[in-house]
């Protein structure tokens, strides 16, 4: 069989690409690959010289100018089609930009916590003089918590709109390297025996230290809850687990639980996924005190501190829905953190679409 030729397209973060790389050669007798920097100058140039089968996104999250880059330039592939691009450009619009997600999701009647965007100050203050509070404040970009603060209290609540449309940092994430994750020490190790990777790090979080969000405020309704669910789906398998709140948040607590999932929960992430025929998505999902299920975010591309999304009865597996009925099937399949699941389903969607025009 031939083999499928790919363009892994990578963003301006060192190794960010690093497990479509490791999944590609684990594939390499079913899949041939190229990296191309898309934030060069002769992306489009690289792109078309070759005729690719797929294209694998490497969507960034750190940066609002690099985001936006991306973004377009993916939109501008989805325009003249060279080839499908994995996740689809739906999913990664609404990645790491929380402003486009609070718009999708209640364009497509998603139940979430409600969430507003603001671009001018006074309507800003308005609002939290004559709302509930508290409320959560973030930034548009940011994942594992970070940019997101509790506001209790008016003075608070006035203090952040104001020191953010000012420009004075309210809106601000946190900077620098996840010394709470697993597996620290060794990425220091590693990053001090690869000083050009060390010194392109560095430089990033210097540059992060200067991203401040002064143009808009996103203010979201606050709901109590001690952990959200964090639900993957990739293809047809799908996986959950509980991340548990230490202080404030769940969000980047690293604290999970693992537990048999309600089966209503994978139907709703189900739904929510197969509106728009998404391909790779974690759902974060808060549980109401009235028992409905709010998503809180989506990502097509997510963190793996463990080498699995789910554990039932202490054995990693999947979930899948075969003959209308949810089915766990044990075995490992979150390696590299998910990257292979995901490389496994875009070959299968692509030799279907290959078998499809040689019918």
């Amino acid at each position: 069989m031939k083999k499928l030729k790919l363009a892994i397209l990578r963003n301006e973060v060192p190794e960010d690409d690093v497990f479509w790389e490791k999944s590609c050669r684990e594939l390499s007798d079913r899949v041939s690959w190229d990296l191309i920097d898309l934030t060069r100058h002769d992306w489009l140039e690289r792109i078309s010289a070759t005729t690719y089968d797929g294209l694998l996104a490497s969507p960034p999250g750190w940066t609002t100018a690099f985001k936006a880059m991306y973004d377009e330039r993916l939109q501008i592939l989805e325009m003249i089609r060279p080839a499908p691009i994995y996740p689809s450009v739906e999913e990664i619009l609404i990645y790491e930009n929380k402003k486009m997600l609070a718009y999708w999701l209640e364009a497509h009647q998603v139940p979430h916590p409600k969430t507003r965007v603001f671009y001018y100050e006074n309507e800003a203050a308005d609002f939290v003089k004559n709302n509930p509070l508290p409320l959560v404040a973030k930034t548009s970009i940011g994942a594992s918590g970070s940019g997101v603060q509790i506001l209790h209290n008016q003075a608070e609540a006035q203090e952040y709109i104001q020191n953010t449309f000012s420009g004075q940092g309210a809106a601000r994430r946190r900077v620098g390297p996840k010394w709470k994750q697993k597996g620290f020490f060794l990425r220091v190790l590693k990053k001090l025996l690869r000083p050009q990777d060390l010194k392109a790090k560095l430089q990033l979080y210097k540059h992060l230290g200067t991203e401040i969000q002064k143009d808009f405020v996103i203010l979201q309704e606050f709901i109590p809850h001690e952990y959200e669910w964090r639900c993957v789906r990739i293809g047809d398998s799908f996986f959950a687990h509980k991340k548990v709140k230490q202080g404030e948040k769940a969000s980047g607590s690293l604290i999970k639980a693992y537990e048999n999932p309600p089966f209503e929960l994978l139907d709703f992430v189900k739904e929510i996924t197969d509106k728009r025929h998404f391909l790779s998505q974690s759902v974060d999902i808060f549980v109401a005190p009235d028992g409905r299920y709010l998503v809180n975010e989506m990502q097509c591309i997510f963190g793996q501190s463990d080498p699995y999304q789910m554990l039932i009865d202490g054995e990693p597996g999947r979930y899948r829905l075969l003959d209308g009925q949810w089915v766990f099937e044990p075995g490992d399949f979150n390696r590299h953190e998910s990257y292979l699941l995901r490389l496994e389903h875009f070959i299968e969607l692509l030799t279907e679409k290959n078998q499809e025009v040689h019918a």
